[in-house]
Order: C-alpha cells, then sequence, then structure tokens
C-alpha cells in the first residue's frame, strides 16, 4: 500500500485486454505505490525484473486489498480496507443502520445492480487476479534468477494468503454455508488460480463456471497450507501486523475449517498457535491477548493481539465514505452504523462489562463503537484476524467434539470473556455448563459480543444457519432506527421493543440469504450468467 511503504508514487501492472466486466481482468491501481518507467503503464515483465520491483507488485496486492475501485474511481475501502466489516455487519442484526447509506444491505433489497454486492464481487476478484498475476511473476522471476526460490516462495506465499481470504469472503455472501448440502456438492464460486491477462485467459477463465463449495474450500486450505509452509513467522514494526506471516496462515485456517464444521481440524490447527495451557500465548510469532479488550484498537498499529490487519493511513483510506472511523463513530464521524439495541440489551452481554465502557459510547441518541478512533484522518488498521477469534474458535470446536464439558474449552472462553467480566461471581467455571451444548452457547454469544463492529456476525449467521442445535434458519430480524428512542437501548435488559423490529426475518430457503452474481458480471460471462443464484 503506498501509505507506508513508498508514498507519492504508483504502480500499474498492464495488459493489452479486451473489454469485460471488471472481476475478469487485471485493473489497474490507480493510487501510488512507486515510480515505474513509466509511470502509468508497466508491462508485466517489466513489474517483475528487479527485486525491488517484485516487492512493489506484492505491495500492489496489498493495496488491492484495501482499496479497489468503488463506481469508477472512487474508494471507500473496497473489498477489506472497511467494507468487508461494514458489509458483515450490515447483514446482520448486532449492529444498526442508522440512515439510508446501508439500508440496501440491511433490508436485503440488493440485486444484481445495487452497489454493495456488485462492487464486493468485483474488487475482491480484481484482488485475485492480482495476486495470480504476482505468483505467476515471482516464479518466473525465481526461473530467471532476479529473486531466489526462497523467496520467491515467500511472496507466493503472501499472494495465496490473500487469494484465500479473497475466495472465503465470497464464499459466505454467494454461496450457500458448507453444510448446506451432504458433502458440500452445491454450487460454490470460482475459485480462480490463474491470471486472467490474455485473450486466451479471459477465454478460460469465462468457461471455468461456479465449481462446488467443496472444491472451493479444497483449494483454500491448499492455499493456506502453502502459506504456512513458507511465509516468515513474525516480522517487524507495523509490518508484523499489516504483512502475511506463518501466524497469520494457520489463525485463518481456524476460521475456515470453523465454516466447514471441520472442528478436529480446528483444533489442530489451533494447537500450533495455543498454548496447552492458560495464560494462551503463541510459539509462533508470539500472539497473546492484550490486557484489556480495549488493546487492539487503542493500539491497532501495533499490539500483541492482532493478527492480520489491513493497513490504512491519513493518506490512503476509505474515505468519508467508507473509512471504518467515519462510518461507525459518533461526531464529528458520521456515526452511519450504530450497536443495535438486540445486542445492547441482550442479557448474555453484562451490564458491567468493560466493553460497554472501554468500546462504545452514545451520542444522546443511540450507542456506538469506539473501536475505531482516527474520525479525523481515518488512519485505523483493519482488523481482519485476532488472536481472541483463534481462542474462541478452539474453544467451540472442542467443546463440540467433547462428550462432556472440557475444562480447556471454558479456559479459552475465559481467558477472552474474563478480561472484560471482571466481577468473579459472574465469570464461568466448568460448573457453570450442564452440557457440551451450553458452552456452545455461551460460546456464540461471547462472539457475538467479542467480534462486534468487526463485521464477524454474518459470518457466523451464515455458517450457523443450518447447525441442528445452534441453526440461525436465515437473517434474523433487525431493528428500524427511526422507530427507537434513547430509551430504546437498556444495557442487559433482555428486552427489545416489538415495534422496533420491522426489518423483518428472512428464512435460511429465501433467495436473499446469498448474494447474486453482479450484472457486470453475468452480462460479459454467460456461463456464470445460466449459473446465478437462484431468484435474481
Amino acid at each position: 500500500m503506498r501509505n507506508r511503504f513508498f508514498a507519492n508514487s504508483r504502480l500499474r501492472l498492464a495488459v493489452a485486454l479486451p473489454a469485460l466486466a471488471l472481476s475478469l481482468f487485471l485493473s489497474s491501481c490507480d493510487k501510488e505505490v512507486t515510480d515505474l518507467q513509466p509511470y502509468d503503464r508497466i508491462t508485466e515483465e517489466a513489474a517483475f525484473d528487479s527485486p525491488d520491483r517484485v516487492e512493489l507488485s506484492m505491495v500492489g496486492v496489498y493495496d488491492a486489498a484495501q482499496s479497489g475501485f468503488y463506481a469508477g474511481g472512487a474508494v471507500r475501502g473496497y473489498p477489506f480496507g472497511a467494507a468487508s466489516i461494514e458489509q458483515g455487519d450490515m447483514r446482520g442484526e448486532d449492529m444498526l443502520n442508522v440512515a439510508t447509506f446501508y439500508a440496501i444491505t440491511y433490508g436485503a433489497t440488493y440485486n444484481a445492480t445495487t452497489a454493495n454486492n456488485q462492487y464486493q464481487w468485483e474488487t475482491l476478484y480484481a484482488l485475485i487476479n492480482k495476486a495470480n498475476v504476482v505468483i505467476e511473476g515471482v516464479q518466473n522471476a525465481a526461473t530467471k534468477g532476479t529473486i531466489t526460490a526462497e523467496a520467491a516462495k515467500a511472496y507466493e506465499g503472501e499472494a495465496r494468503f490473500l487469494r484465500a481470504m479473497a475466495h472465503h469472503e465470497l464464499l459466505i455472501h454467494f454461496a450457500r454455508p458448507y453444510n448446506h448440502s451432504a458433502g458440500a456438492t452445491h454450487p460454490g464460486i470460482p475459485y480462480r488460480t490463474i491470471p486472467v491477462n490474455t485473450p486466451a485467459r479471459v477465454d478460460e477463465a469465462k468457461a471455468q463456471g461456479r465449481g462446488t463449495v467443496k472444491e472451493a474450500y479444497d483449494k483454500l486450505l491448499e492455499d493456506l497450507n502453502f502459506a504456512e509452509q513458507n511465509l516468515p513467522e513474525t516480522r517487524t514494526g507495523a509490518k508484523k501486523i499489516s504483512r502475511a506471516t506463518k501466524g497469520a496462515a494457520i489463525a485463518l485456517k481456524t476460521r475456515v475449517l470453523l465454516h466447514k464444521g471441520d472442528y478436529a481440524g480446528v483444533i489442530t490447527e489451533g494447537n500450533k498457535i495455543v498454548s496447552a495451557t492458560a495464560p494462551f500465548t503463541s510459539p509462533i510469532g508470539g500472539y497473546a491477548l492484550t490486557a484489556k479488550p480495549d488493546g487492539p484498537f487503542a493500539n491497532n498499529i501495533s499490539n500483541s493481539e492482532s493478527i492480520f490487519s489491513i493497513e490504512n493511513s491519513a493518506a490512503d483510506n476509505g474515505g468519508v465514505n467508507g473509512a471504518l472511523p467515519a462510518m461507525y463513530g459518533v461526531a464529528p464521524a458520521r456515526g452511519l452504523i450504530a450497536i443495535s439495541p438486540i445486542l445492547w440489551n441482550a442479557t448474555f452481554w453484562k451490564a458491567d462489562d468493560l466493553r460497554r465502557s472501554l468500546l462504545a459510547t452514545n451520542n444522546g441518541r443511540a450507542y456506538f463503537t469506539t473501536k475505531y478512533r482516527d474520525a479525523a484522518t481515518n488512519s485505523d488498521y483493519t482488523p481482519i484476524i485476532r488472536y481472541a477469534e483463534v481462542l474462541l474458535n478452539m474453544s467451540e470446536a472442542i467443546a463440540r467434539t467433547s462428550a462432556t464439558v472440557d475444562l480447556r474449552a471454558v479456559e479459552l472462553l475465559n481467558a477472552v470473556r474474563n478480561r472484560s467480566v471482571t466481577n468473579v461471581a459472574d465469570q464461568y467455571t466448568i460448573a457453570s455448563f450442564l452440557t457440551p451444548n451450553s458452552l456452545i452457547q455461551a460460546i456464540l454469544d461471547e462472539r457475538r459480543v467479542e467480534f462486534f463492529a468487526e463485521g464477524r456476525r454474518w459470518a457466523d449467521l451464515h455458517r450457523l444457519a443450518k447447525d441442528p442445535v445452534f441453526g440461525t434458519n436465515g437473517i434474523p430480524a433487525k431493528v428500524l432506527y427511526t422507530n427507537t428512542t434513547f430509551a430504546s437501548w437498556q444495557a442487559a435488559s433482555g428486552t427489545v421493543a416489538a415495534n422496533s423490529l420491522k426489518i423483518t426475518a428472512i428464512p435460511y430457503d429465501d433467495y436473499r440469504f446469498v448474494w447474486p452474481f453482479p450484472i457486470t458480471e453475468i452480462n460479459a460471462n454467460p456461463v456464470l450468467r445460466d449459473q446465478q443464484n437462484p431468484g435474481y
């Protein structure tokens, strides 16, 4: 990204291609990354003809992850600089749409022409394509002796990490969850592993089709396994958080395997970065929970808990119409996303929980998060995965594979929860749970509190939709902001006014549970047009 690595310069990997949907070709990176001659049009071969240019090409992939295009040239933090969190929250019920800005996502009135789902698709595939260009480019650079084979594999590991992350984001929005069908044989999303940078490859990509969800998950895990094997254990400075590492690949695997329902796999991967007993720390990367729940946000550039985040800066961010501080914060921020009374009033979120005081505030009308604090310049890093998530992934997986209430599962839950729930009388012991299912429910509740305003609610609604015990059965009913007053927020009261729940629930079988492929894609790609999600 230009903001820290190479200011006031730009990189464009360019190839001559026919006009196609944006997701099918190598989109230009109009933001500044480095000075190359000529500065606005560099061939792929030239982009990998020196070690410095190889590094800059890799930085360009992170740049695409942070802020791709929106409506032509606008930048709003698509896909991972902000939008993945905002869209993930607005698809769920725990955060509240305050104005009309996110009304389409919040009310599920999207279609093939609506902007949010369209640009998430397009920028995710633009990111994937840039990753594929780099993978091929560094392999060729190693063959020519421009960089070492070891360096090439490390760069490929970074690109495959980002490629996997992007494909998983596509899966949770555009495909049904893994357990929708026996063996996950239902339609997935195109898992692209070759750069689409010649007319022949355009034709190959257009012929690919969706494949199955199982096939996509298999390729996801193959990418992450490669990344784990070839990425460094740690980095220095801000790169420790903003560049992929071995620990980040393992952490992302615990998430992917949880979505897959492979709980034994979650435990195997988690054990690589979670010690056997509390206080839980990682032998790889040195990850550990911060002492207080606001630690990852008060110092979002450097802390022990953030495993991977997307870098933003005052010079390069999602802007007033996209950046996390702008959207989530109170004045002088815009305050377009509040905490819903559904979550604020939940009894499982204790009234004296420190996350209410350290990570939330109000403006006299509603409650908002303070996780994203730099409303002046919007420089907050975007949290993608934290050590807290790994611990809760592990806790849930252990609980789901145990015939009795497992002590380690309880301790992993408590590690996250007890730094916020400091009243000993409210802290869990193994005796707090009569069955593993009661423990699992507590873990799922904790995820809602710990990750509010981080976009994880939709991911959990998606993976749990068909869970035989904890099934969410679709998209829950939501609060309509105009039907609330400040009195609607009553911490831990256990009540939500019925007349505020005006956004009706959408059952799992409804076509709106998944997003449609965008019109730009189906107009350019007859194969995917014929494989559009039903109902659109």
